[in-house]
């Protein structure tokens, strides 16, 4: 039997809300006015108020934001090159992009195996007198944020960003992640569960300078029209896709909904010895952007576990993906860096690295689709 279940149709997210986001692309463009407009003023507006933060500041895409934070603390002298800043080994290498790019040293550390995300009793052991932030990725939809963490960041004076690429909408103690820390990074790229129609990110924060610096940074460096206090660059959300992001964030909480429905059924009736699932958390504190299995036996025929599933789901018909098969710290442009050298040993890391695959997930999957799946990883031999 085979039944087509693609990882994830974004011809279909989309054609949920089909007609009002054309619509509103439809006004941006009878309107003449394409950035820096009513519509980043309105979605900006709404996201905040959604997430909790007194400001958002739309830009380019989600790696810009994250660069945007630690570049408006540089300049607001809160830290400087060369300082540390702890972030989780097991993440998309933006989330390390944005600190080296600044000059910054990442100090990675290890996840727990059983929930993915960052060990945060590892932490304090890495924290020097250099240290200037933590970094929490909410990796998958899943929160990472913990009360040790949060403990940490005042014991030590740190700055908590957080890295909210994957997760819009999940919460940690009754608050949306995105308003936690002293600043979050979002990305809405198009997969994301709040993606828009190309790439778009945003910042949120409560800090008014930081807000103000980083909207600066993220317009050439100007707060008023041929003024340049800093030297920024060209990263702003275009009005068309703001106004697409407003039409679909009415309905975010819907799909997540929809989402935790799939990942609920997954959890109840996957049974296979040769798949692991991660530590189930309540459903205010994952949003399910993915859903990963691990498939960690030893190769059969000279062949991973996780490739043969991947591959065996492939000929059922099952669209699955692998995040991310290179850990960050054996990527080759990181090669050299005097933080990597000798390259560390994170044998968590490279164990997800080897083992991780992501199931099909969204708010446009049927009943039939899931138990599809279901039912093949519980045929997986």
């Amino acid at each position: 039997m085979y039944m087509n279940v693609p990882f994830l149709s974004l011809h279909d997210v989309t054609a949920m809300h089909g007609d009002e986001i054309r619509e509103a692309a439809r006004r941006v463009i009878d309107s003449g006015w394409y950035l820096q407009g009513k519509e980043n003023e309105l979605f900006e507006q709404h996201y905040a108020e959604y997430i909790g933060t007194k400001y958002c500041i739309g830009c380019a895409n989600g790696l810009d934001a994250l660069i945007w934070i630690f570049r408006a603390f540089i300049e607001l002298g809160i830290m400087q090159p060369g300082d540390e800043v702890i972030v989780p080994a097991n993440t998309y290498i933006a989330t390390i992009l944005a600190i080296t790019e600044n000059g910054l040293k990442p100090v990675l550390i290890e996840p727990r195996r059983e929930t993915l995300e960052i060990d945060d009793y590892l932490i304090e052991a890495a924290i020097t007198p250099r240290t200037k932030a933590i970094c929490v990725v909410h990796l998958y939809g899943r929160c990472a944020m913990t009360d040790k963490i949060a403990d940490l960041c005042k014991k030590y004076n740190l700055k908590l960003v957080e890295d909210n690429a994957q997760a819009h909408g999940c919460r940690w103690n009754g608050k949306r992640t995105g308003s936690i820390g002293d600043a979050a990074g979002h990305s809405f790229y198009p997969g994301k569960n709040l993606g828009a129609l190309g790439d778009a990110g945003a910042v949120t924060t409560d800090d008014e300078e930081l807000a103000k610096a980083i909207r600066a940074l993220a317009n050439y460096g100007s707060q008023k029209k041929y003024v340049f206090k800093y030297t920024g660059r060209n990263s702003r959300l275009d009005e068309i896709q703001a106004a697409i992001l407003d039409v679909k964030l009415k309905y975010l909480d819907e799909d997540i909904k929809k989402r935790q429905a799939v990942a609920a059924y997954y959890y109840d009736h996957i049974s296979n010895p040769l798949i692991e699932l991660p530590t189930r958390l309540p459903d205010e504190n994952n949003v399910y952007h993915l859903f990963p299995v691990l498939a960690p036996q030893p190769p059969k025929g000279g062949v991973s576990t996780r490739d043969r599933l991947h591959d065996y789901l492939a000929e059922k018909g099952i669209g699955t993906v692998i995040h991310y098969p290179i850990a960050p710290h054996k990527q080759e442009c990181y090669a050299k860096e005097d933080w990597n050298i000798p390259q560390l040993n994170l044998p968590v890391t490279e164990y997800l690295a080897d083992a991780e695959l992501s199931l099909p997930i969204s708010p446009c999957m049927t009943q039939e689709q899931v138990e599809w799946v279901t039912k093949c990883l519980n045929d997986f031999k």
